[in-house]
């Protein structure tokens, strides 16, 4: 019995058995996909599920289900079970180059361009910037950025970013997060994807191209780091947990570039202060105020101490300071040449930020700058050191 249009038809219990109950043989449940014809392998293009068409699978005689909810069939030309949806849509790939200059000890990353960004705006475009970090490592301190292309899709950057003091121990263990984010002037910028590519990928002074898709973020292992308060610092939560568990680990801190000679004709040591790379960030500002201080112990007479000028808000100060300590070579080899970053305040103490020490007693990179310098006398040595959490003892108490 029909109803006038838009009143619901009323089906007692009894119709609604009979419709829905057949006697006969208990079959089989069908997948909603037999219902929407796919073209496929046979002579016919269809074929649905237990070797039987899609038309015979319709329910009643009233006509197949696809085409009562007006479904689209295979003749006109559209996919019907194409659709949109967050878990499939593409980041976007992403073009760089990556050199390692063994000789400078620099990484140069060449942020070339991206193709088809996932929109993030509600223009349907996004405002694509590049960010790099180095891990494991604190991401402040190593953190490096292209310009903000806006309103683009596919954004051009052709922008050269430089890691300064990178050595072949950092080749070995490190590794580079690229991250492709979109800017928002009136709230947190958003990501979009990223790539992480191992830097032993790479040979000494030879440039390898890269075009990778971008992928999404990859999870905390820490479950500590799962706040939204700590994303900042996520990239290395990891690795001070393992600091803490791991005696004789020592917080990495940054890089400093030294420069050691003896002079013959001046009788003594010419310490070179070239630069600092990636230091840890000490003020609220994501920044520090560092300067440099350099000791030669044991130190009787006090004398030894010498100070670089103060470089502001800065984790990558340029010094090219040079300090002079006469002493005989013969001297030399039973003194131990100090050397500590500090972030300097006003009013109150000064921050220890990284040091190191050079002489008989050091181990690795910095014995061998130590005893290359009294071996090669007159020649101006210059070498990359990591900065440890480390405190000497004698600087524990900093003098302004």
């Amino acid at each position: 019995m029909r109803g006038r249009r838009g009143d619901r038809m009323a089906i007692n219990i009894r119709e609604h058995m009979a419709i829905n109950v057949c006697p006969g043989p208990i079959r089989p449940i069908r997948q909603i996909s037999d219902y929407f014809p796919r073209r496929g392998p046979g002579p016919e293009g269809g074929g649905g599920a237990y070797g039987e068409t899609p038309a015979r699978l319709a329910p009643l005689a009233l006509g197949s289900p696809a085409a009562l909810l007006g479904a689209t069939t295979p003749e006109d030309g559209v996919e019907v079970d194409s659709y949109d949806s967050d878990d499939t849509t593409a980041l976007g790939t992403l073009e760089f180059d990556l050199l390692y200059d063994q000789a400078s000890c620099t990484l140069h990353c060449s942020i070339l361009r991206a193709k088809g960004l996932k929109p993030m705006d509600f223009n349907g475009l996004a405002d694509p910037y590049v960010k790099l970090h180095l891990l494991p490592g604190a991401c402040k301190a190593n953190k490096l950025k292209t310009k903000t292309q806006r309103n683009t899709l596919n954004p051009v950057w052709n922008e050269d970013l430089r890691y300064s003091g990178i050595t072949d121990d950092d080749i070995t263990h490190k590794v580079l997060r690229i991250a492709v984010c979109d800017e928002d002037k009136l709230s947190h910028n958003e990501f979009i994807g990223e790539i992480r590519v191992p830097l032993r990928r790479l040979k000494p002074s030879e440039k390898k191209h890269f075009n990778i898709c971008l992928e999404r973020q990859v999870p905390l292992a820490s479950p500590s780091s799962m706040s939204a308060a700590l994303r900042g610092i996520s990239c290395y939560l990891k690795e001070l947990e393992q600091a803490e568990q791991g005696p004789g680990l020592l917080e990495e801190r940054g890089r400093i570039l030294l420069s050691l000679s003896y002079s013959t004709r001046r009788r003594g040591l010419l310490v070179g202060i070239v630069r600092c790379a990636h230091l840890a960030a000490m003020d609220v500002n994501g920044y520090s105020d560092p300067y440099v201080k350099t000791y030669l112990r044991p130190d009787v007479d006090k004398k030894s101490k010498h100070k670089t000028c103060v470089k502001k808000k800065t984790l990558n100060p340029e010094f090219n300071e040079e300090f002079f300590y006469e002493m005989e070579r013969s001297a030399l080899a039973t003194k131990t040449l100090e050397v500590t970053v500090w972030d300097y305040d006003i009013g109150k103490s000064n921050d220890f930020i990284g040091g190191v020490s050079l002489g008989p007693g050091a181990r690795g990179e910095a014995r061998k700058h130590w005893d290359d310098c009294l071996q090669q006398p007159d020649t101006a040595l210059e070498r990359w050191h990591t900065l440890t959490s480390e405190l000497p003892p004698a600087a524990a108490l900093p003098s302004a």
